[in-house]
């Protein structure tokens, strides 16, 4: 058993690491062939509703792929194979039709998401979203299969299979790039379909890899299904793929409508949609290990002390976890803030990735980077909710969001009314919509805090701030530190280079806090000590 377990660890690990370097090496291409520019931009936007679906229904560890889990691990070969089928093919039906609906008003629906976009922004990002719809409905059987796989151990291609729409439009892009080497009449960086075409090409592949990884372990049972001509046989079953389905997609779909409402507002700025998708991509990364290790060990423990109904012990391992989540959030905070520069000219500047957008890119980044203490603390709460079973609550604050979210992000772009002009006196621009996000998150996080009293779960509020105002006063001191250093060693132009400075900036950056917070006495992590013989 416990080898059974540490294969499906390496399995599941080394897929995911596979899969976040394709995609990370896609972005890069990315930024490489369009920059901020208008293609990439109306990308953003076409693939808003796609991409929603194919995150929604179609991902792993999303409600299809975890009711799915559930409800075929106790079945037969025979048994989950017919339930999959049947239920493959109504979603399919059902997907189709949306994707006819959403094909034929198209232009309407950009129209919708981006109301300030340019004409000729407008016109590329209905042209590609008419190319995604395909997605839409292979996203149902992708999200299907996900679940299948998994709940017949088959934890690696489930984890490497969304690398291949990855590595299909970096194909993509080298193709693109070695026809221009030979065409010079020609750019088909200029094509304003590539990334659309090359995304529902992946995509493709993926419904293909899965549907015929699916068929080998026995569970396509289309002639069993249709001998039968009784779609009912296991009405049961598809009733609890649905009930685990809905709620959890409501609540899903929560989080996007707030990424909707930001790309309406950001519409309003030229580049803003492929700053943001860039932005974006280099704080997530970092965000998703420290959920992974920091949040999802304490929800087991949550549970098993509710169970218990010892809420001493939750209110003490909650506490534990707050302090870690801001000692290390503080510290990437920081990071990011005084190494934006490096980072982002790093990753991402070369080719149609110019100056421009690296500055664009650096401000953004910078805004996220003040976010992400809120953001894994807002994370950390609400599943802690949902650990001791309330989750009215946080899904009540979910709507109040959305209204908060809609107001700051009008309200910090100027608050603009047509005819009128600007209302406010502050307009940040794409950075404001950012901003808005972080005081959603801020306020979330405090009615979230204050509200756990009424579980019986007593935070001590001045005690933390204390510790947090300490671990900021250290951040900026190693910032401070840091950002020196970088002044008398900003003549390194290599590549070589700023690896160089920034691999021995980061060891800086990191020796600096963690001393810092070790003699401010608000840093709990220790460091192993050698038994002495």
């Amino acid at each position: 058993m416990h080898s059974f377990l540490k294969n499906n660890v390496f399995s599941i690990s080394f897929g995911t690491s596979l899969s976040k370097l394709a995609g990370c090496l896609r972005q890069v291409f990315i930024a490489a062939a369009f920059g901020v520019g208008i293609t990439y931009d109306a990308f953003n936007y076409a693939y808003i509703i796609p991409g929603f679906l194919l995150i929604i229904i179609g991902g792993i560890n999303g409600p299809l792929h975890n009711a799915v889990v559930a409800v075929l691990t106790p079945l037969n070969k025979k048994n989950g194979g017919i339930l999959l089928t049947q239920v493959s093919i109504k979603l399919s039906i059902l997907l189709f039709g949306l994707a006819i609906l959403i094909y034929c008003n198209s232009s309407l629906l950009i129209e919708l998401l981006a109301p300030n976009l340019s004409s000729e922004a407008k016109t590329i990002a209905t042209y590609q979203l008419r190319i995604l719809t395909p997605c839409i409905p292979l996203s149902g059987f992708i999200g299907l299969s996900f679940g299948a796989l998994n709940s017949r151990r088959k934890f690696f291609l489930s984890s490497i299979s969304p690398a291949i729409t990855s590595v299909t439009i970096i194909f993509f892009i080298l193709f693109s790039w070695t026809f221009n080497q030979e065409n010079t009449t020609k750019n088909l960086f200029t094509s304003s379909g590539l990334l659309a075409f090359a995304t529902l090409t992946g995509t493709l592949i993926q419904f293909v890899v899965q549907i015929w990884e699916i068929n080998k372990i026995g569970l396509l049972r289309l002639e069993s299904t249709f001998q039968s001509f009784n779609f009912q046989t296991f009405k049961y079953e598809q009733r609890r793929i649905l009930k685990l389905i809905i709620p959890a997609s409501i609540s899903s779909g929560l989080s996007q409508i707030n990424v909707f409402i930001d790309m309406f507002f950001a519409s309003s700025f030229q580049g803003a949609a492929s700053g943001l998708a860039y932005g974006n991509f280099l704080i997530q990364a970092p965000l998703g290990i420290l959920s992974n290790s920091l949040i999802l060990p304490l929800l087991p423990k949550f549970s098993k002390l509710r169970s218990q109904e010892n809420t001493r012990g939750i209110q003490k391992k909650l506490i534990s976890g707050i302090e870690y989540c801001f000692l290390t959030t503080i510290f990437l905070t920081g990071f990011f803030i005084t190494f934006n520069n490096q980072i982002v000219e790093l990753v991402f500047q070369r080719g149609a990735f110019d100056d421009l957008a690296t500055l664009k890119v650096k401000n953004i980044l910078i805004a996220y980077a003040v976010g992400i203490p809120f953001y894994l603390y807002r994370d950390l709460l609400v599943r802690t909710y949902y650990s001791i079973e309330k989750t009215k609550f946080p899904f009540k604050l979910s709507f109040a969001g959305i209204i908060f979210n809609v107001f700051f992000d009008w309200f910090l772009i100027g608050a603009p009314i047509k005819n009128f002009g600007n209302l406010s006196p502050y307009n940040f621009g794409v950075v404001g919509i950012i901003l808005s996000s972080v005081i959603v998150n801020f306020l979330v996080c405090i009615f979230l805090s204050f509200n756990l009293r009424n579980e019986d779960i007593h935070l001590p509020n001045l005690d933390l701030f204390g510790k947090i105002t300490l671990m900021l006063l250290a951040s900026f001191i190693d910032s401070k530190i840091c950002f020196t250093i970088l002044k008398t060693t900003n003549n390194l132009n290599s590549n070589l280079g700023e690896v160089l400075l920034l691999i021995f900036g980061s060891l800086t950056f990191f020796v600096i806090y963690f001393l810092l917070t070790k003699f401010l006495k608000v840093n709990k992590f220790k460091i192993p000590q050698k038994r002495s013989s």
